[in-house]
């Protein structure tokens, strides 16, 4: 993996070759390539987006893309995967882990969605989970979205996310980003625990995004420096799969997953240069603002990337962490304040405990979803002892939770519905507040 930066929309354009010579300097597609590749062009813009705006990536590759079987629809694997998010709900929402498969499952298999919004290709959300245990690489089996990005947050072991520009590894405590119209193979790292080097049990959030491409929020006031870093994104390092034989590509378009056969490995881009790149990031380098004075901050300075709308400052999808960070302000309540929003919130808590949920019932692994102007704050226990806590500087520490942020309700699928699943107690946590008004006489 190398050091290469890249942050979509902002303009960065980088390059790598696995073979020396095998990138073009001076064109894009010349008459005929070094190493006898093929050059092709993939867009993640209209050919027409304003430059700072404008993504694309030359590939110089093996064999071209367009080297594939007729795609055959896979209406039972769809089914079992990528639920339709139908049910609109004003409760408030919040689920337990999902429970692990009795059969072995590779990441395609394992995705089930939970709750989205918008439609592909055109803007909106659907938020999925995984838990794999079987490598895509053991069926010779490559995706291609052509929806949306999808973004992996893992939650609980590690991922090798093999993608046509090269490697990328991945742990709990990072992200990866994976443009739309990118192949690609999700693999469980080997667990170094088991005696049997055995794929381990990898679970996890992904956030497929159907809007604007994510960048970096624009910092204002804040300046120049602050949250996420652009120099901190990673992009891989040129790498290629020269392979030949039986090979699977599922390909999602619209919604439901297809399938094509191949004869050989469609990872095989020997070198590339463009501003359209899969990259990965560790929440750990996330720069935290926080008050230094009082009163709790809006979530939204806890924004790590957005995708825009065409309303300015109100986003299709916002990616929020609450990182550990220090706990300064004076005379204040300092966990998240109750509170109801004209955005739509689905929280995941990748490790640890959210300060505004003590009491239990949040647990790694699991979601919640707070829908438009779906009244939320901390439970009872949490506003106990934040208000007669002695307001100390305070480190919270061993704790990183996240929020999809979307300006659309989300719908909830079926599977979401699920008994046991779904927590139908929820809203005991806020049952137990007091009154302790007293009017004056």
């Amino acid at each position: 993996m190398t050091s290469v930066t890249y942050l979509s929309g902002f303009g960065n354009h980088f390059s790598s070759e696995a073979v020396p010579g095998a990138l073009p300097l001076d064109q894009n597609s010349p008459q005929r390539t070094a190493h006898g590749l093929y050059a092709e062009q993939l867009s993640g813009s209209a050919f027409t987006a304003p430059r700072m705006q404008n993504l694309a990536t030359w590939l110089y590759r093996i064999r071209p893309s367009v080297m594939h079987g007729k795609f055959v629809a896979l209406p039972e694997l769809t089914e079992r995967t990528f639920f339709e998010p139908k049910h609109h709900d004003p409760n408030q929402l919040r689920w337990n882990p999902v429970a692990p498969s009795a059969h072995r499952q590779d990441f395609i298999e394992s995705i089930r969605t939970v709750c989205g919004n918008g439609a592909p290709n055109q803007a909106g959300i659907h938020v999925h989970l995984y838990a794999c245990d079987s490598s895509m690489s053991a069926k010779s089996r490559y995706m291609m979205n052509a929806d949306g990005d999808f973004l992996i947050v893992p939650q609980s072991g590690s991922l090798e996310i093999k993608t046509e520009l090269g490697l990328l590894e991945v742990a709990p405590g990072e992200i990866a980003l994976i443009p739309r119209g990118m192949k690609f193979q999700v693999n469980p790292q080997v667990d170094p625990k088991t005696a049997s080097n055995a794929p381990c049990v990898c679970t996890g959030y992904i956030g497929e995004n159907f809007g604007a491409p994510f960048k970096l929020p624009d910092l204002g006031p804040i300046g120049a420096n602050g949250l996420a870093n652009r120099r901190h994104f990673l992009a891989p390092t040129a790498a290629y799969e020269d392979l030949e034989g039986k090979f699977e590509l599922i390909g999602k378009f619209g919604g439901a997953l297809w399938r094509a056969d191949m004869t050989h490995s469609p990872l095989d881009v020997v070198a590339w240069h463009g501003n359209y790149v899969p990259f990965k990031y560790d929440l750990k380098l996330f720069n935290t603002m926080n008050t230094v004075s009082f009163d709790h901050p809006d979530p939204s300075i806890f924004t790590v990337l957005t995708s825009p709308s065409d309303t300015p400052g109100t986003a299709n999808v916002d990616f929020v962490i609450f990182p550990p960070r220090w706990m300064v302000a004076e005379h204040t309540f300092r966990p998240p304040y109750f509170h109801r929003n004209c955005m739509s919130e689905y929280m995941g808590l990748i490790h640890g405990v959210y300060d505004a949920k003590t009491a239990g019932g949040f647990v790694p692994g699991g979601g919640s979803l707070h829908n438009t102007y779906s009244a939320h704050g901390p439970d009872a226990d949490s506003h106990a002892k934040a208000t007669e806590t002695e307001l100390k500087p305070q480190k919270l520490d061993n704790t990183l939770a996240f929020m999809f942020e979307s300006r659309t309700p989300y719908l909830v699928t079926d599977f979401a519905l699920q008994p046991g699943f779904l927590q139908s107690d929820y809203q005991n946590c806020w049952q137990s507040f007091q009154k302790y008004f007293r009017a004056p006489n």
